[in-house]
């Protein structure tokens, strides 16, 4: 009967799966009669980057929710009594409850405060990096599109490859963003999926190892994000106005009303931009994007140990695509048997080994989201919890082309639908945290992909870019739709275990993969820390599993006989894109220098079979998923940062990043002779970039203004190139080509600075009006990110842009 009952409990227990690593504090502060005070109480954790100032009700209570794991200050003022400067562990989520009674002041007496003692969290396991609201307000201004993006960016081991895709630690596609708790697996840079804005984030969690095992199928790296603030009695809110170069405008707004126990939030947002995208080329051609987001959230406390949440997001996205050279303004091109070059100009009579490619070229994108999220918290008892979240989203991305479009004429409309189900049961006991769950997600995927390769009866005209199995005796045609679910469903447990100074955070994963393939997975994860408390130092080692489930955009297309019909001399590579099985290592350290400076150090590698990557159908920015056999990464991170000292804060991090790719290749669209497929080899991961060198510092000037400087150094990724540099200058200029070391196939280093200053213009109790200015690439240095070869296509950075940002908070 007992073993039955234990049963049953864990049953029930599984679906109540919650992906957060936040507590809860509630605070009561009273008098020395035991009678509730209201007060301002100041909390804050260095190591944390949190600092926010609440102020508890009549009855001396106030509730501060979503506190990540770690040591807080918490300094409590009252007219009239003493000041109290308390240290506060948050370990658990379930909520911690204390209570402060304040003495009644002496005249002479006075607090001498530090936060210095939560720089360094001595019970952190693994490595992870913290972002507060304050990196977040005094941000760079981004280009509409890309504002979060541009945050876990400046993180170091992250990479751009271009427009917007984020790459941690070389791979490719496999960023999460846990958004309030919702899992978003899906591709989230500009030209695939509506963004969160950073003016709507209140803080991050960045994940690249050590990764807890309630997070599962894009295990590149794990990014939690908070968009709920806290909730403080009454109406407030904030109103943000920007532009700037490449006539970029935006507005966004933030507002949440608290009332007894309900609190009311509503956020939008509406940005354009003429530098949406990275262009191909420095001119910068058929580039504008507009972009938009509106959202409403509600949260209620129904008792003390319940508590609902409902959050409802549309955002959508328009932008053009921009052109290459031949694209925009046409050109000559020569054919297979030219060997002298082409006109730069129409002649008088046409060269017979010379084509001409009209231009004007225009081909557009969008996509859309709505989604619905749900949460429900309870509490059991003093040292269990349990959570269940739900979400339902319906996501869709175009793509259109004009008739002159060049090399193809293509259309492209995906759709997915989403039904997505979490919950945790999580137990606090002695120096335990013991966490299980479950949690399904069924993706409902709708492709439609045509194109059209006019002028192809002749494989040696210039128009008929490639050379495939099959040709008709005129125009090339495609078409294919498709429809399919993807199943996945996960069951973890993890354990939390603190033995002194020693911290252990153990736990298992198990997955379930349907989509074209039917897999399953067993994942172990395992980080170690010990601390030593005399010198400031926490090491750190690290093992995850990994399960990684590919990428779905245009994945039925690329797995069908459909592709494999395009071209039928390389059938393999349309065999079904495989999940990725891998095996990450981390040895890391922390140390706290002089009470104001914190270093963070790490080594990893990575091996990981069936390497997931993605490749475009020529030059049109459509992907689609690839898998190489497998692939090996590793190398090495440092970041410095100054929380605070004398006016001063800031930070610099270095990245070494070493990454071999391993041949065949599986997947795609690749046609003509992209489509050859070596079966041994290997060559330089896509993200191989060997240094990268961050850093910004601010300086608070006087109580309202503040500057700061930074600089960003890359030395360069690789390319592959499959064309003459002669052949990409038609396509690209020279310039661009001039930043190419053919010798080495890389592309040459480039460092860029940046300056800001801001002021606030007014400031008064909790309203304020402040004024920030940027000037990002002051050399005006053209950033080559990225050089199209097989897998991947062109990307150039912003030239000099000046950007200004006006906020008023209320």
């Amino acid at each position: 009967m007992r073993k039955t009952l234990l049963i049953a409990a864990l049953l029930w227990a599984l679906p109540m799966l919650s992906q957060s690593t936040t507590g809860e504090l509630r605070l009561t502060v009273t008098d020395p009669a035991g009678l509730g005070l209201k007060s301002t109480v100041e909390l804050v954790s260095q190591g944390n980057e949190y600092r926010h100032t609440f102020t508890t009700d009549d009855q001396g209570s106030l509730d501060a929710k979503r506190l990540p794991y770690g040591i807080y200050r918490a300094q409590i003022r009252a007219q009239g009594f003493a000041e109290v400067s308390e240290s506060v562990e948050i370990r658990s989520a379930i909520p911690l409850d204390r209570t402060i009674r304040l003495k009644v002041a002496a005249v002479s007496e006075s607090v001498n405060v530090s936060a210095a003692g939560t720089l360094v969290d001595p019970y952190r396991a693994g490595s992870v990096n913290e972002m507060g609201l304050q990196t977040i307000e005094n941000r760079l201004t981004a280009l509409p599109g890309r504002s979060m993006q541009d945050l876990v960016n400046s993180e170091p081991g992250w990479l751009y490859e271009g427009n917007a895709v984020l790459h941690p630690r070389g791979s490719e596609y496999q960023t999460q963003f846990v958004v309030d708790g919702i899992p978003l697996t899906d591709n989230r840079s500009p030209s695939f999926g509506p963004e969160v804005e950073a003016d709507d984030v209140d803080s991050l969690k960045i994940y690249t190892a050590g990764i807890p095992a309630e997070f599962g199928r894009k295990m590149g790296g794990v990014v939690e994000v908070n968009t709920l603030k806290s909730a403080d009695p009454g109406f407030h809110g904030q109103l943000t106005l920007f532009g700037g170069t490449y006539d970029t405008g935006g507005i966004n707004t933030q507002d949440q009303y608290t009332w007894n126990k309900n609190t009311f939030g509503l956020s939008a947002s509406g940005n354009m931009t003429g530098h949406y995208l990275n262009p191909v080329v420095p001119e910068n051609y058929t580039n504008n994007g507009t972009t938009g987001s509106f959202s409403l959230s509600y949260e209620r406390e129904l008792t003390p140990k319940d508590r609902l949440t409902l959050i409802v997001r549309h955002e959508l996205a328009r932008y053009e695509i921009p052109n290459e050279l031949v694209q925009q303004n046409g050109a000559y091109l020569p054919n297979a048997d030219n060997t002298t070059g082409c006109p730069p100009v129409p002649p008088a009579d046409e060269p017979t080994d010379c084509v001409f490619v009209p231009g004007g070229q225009l081909q557009t994108g969008d996509n859309f989201e709505t989604m619905g999220s749900i949460g429900y918290q309870h509490i059991f008892s003093s040292d269990t919890i349990g959570v269940l979240r739900g979400m339902s989203r319906d996501t869709s991305t175009d793509f259109y082309s004009n008739p002159a479009s060049w090399p193809l004429i293509a259309t492209n409309h995906n759709d997915f639908k989403e039904i997505y189900f979490n919950g945790s049961f999580s137990v606090h006991h002695g120096r335990q945290e013991f966490k299980a769950g479950i949690e399904s997600d069924a993706i409902f995927l709708h492709e439609n992909t045509s194109y059209v390769i006019p002028d192809c009866a002749d494989p040696t005209d210039a128009q008929c870019p490639i050379n495939l199995g099959i040709l008709d005796s005129g125009a090339i045609t495609f078409a294919f739709t498709g429809s399919r679910p993807d199943l996945e469903q996960a069951a973890y447990l993890q354990d939390l275990i603190r033995l002194g100074n020693w911290t252990v955070n153990a736990g298992l994963r198990w997955d379930h993969y349907q989509l074209l393939l039917n897999q399953n997975a067993v994942s172990p994860r395992l980080a170690v820390s010990r601390y030593f408390p005399t010198i400031g130092l926490n090491i750190h080692l690290s093992y995850d599993r990994i399960f990684q489930t590919p990428s779905f955009e245009n994945i039925l297309l690329a797995s069908s006989p459909a592709a494999e019909a395009i071209d039928n001399s390389v059938p393999a590579l349309q065999l079904p894109v495989q999940p990725s099985h891998g095996d990450y290592y981390e040895l890391g350290a922390t140390k706290a220098l002089f009470g104001k400076l914190r270093l963070d150090a790490n080594m990893f590698r990575r091996r990981v079979n069936n390497y997931a990557d993605d490749s475009q159908i020529l030059s049109t920015g459509i992907s689609f998923p690839i898998a190489f056999d497998h692939a090996i990464l590793y190398g090495a991170e440092g970041k410095l940062q100054l929380l605070q000292w004398k006016g001063f804060s800031g930070f610099a991090s270095y990245s070494y990043i070493v990454g071999n790719a391993w041949f065949p290749v599986t997947g795609g669209l690749l046609l003509g002779d992209d489509a050859i497929n070596p079966t041994t080899g290997h060559f330089p991961d896509s993200q191989d970039q060997r240094n990268t060198v961050r850093a910004r510092v601010r300086y608070q000037v006087a109580p309202r203004l503040w500057i700061a400087v930074g600089a960003d150094y890359n030395s360069g990724l690789p390319f592959q190139p499959d064309l003459t540099p002669q052949q990409y200058a038609t396509e690209y200029g020279q310039v661009v080509i001039n930043h190419l070391n053919f010798n080495l196939g890389r592309i040459n280093p480039y460092f860029t600075q940046n300056a800001s200053v801001g002021v606030d213009l007014y400031q008064r109790e909790k309203r304020s009006v402040r004024l920030q200015a940027d000037a990002q690439n002051l050399s005006n240095t053209l950033e080559v990110i990225d050089f199209g070869g097989l897998f991947s296509g062109n990307a150039l950075g912003p030239s000099r842009q000046y950007t200004f940002r006006l906020v008023s908070t209320f």
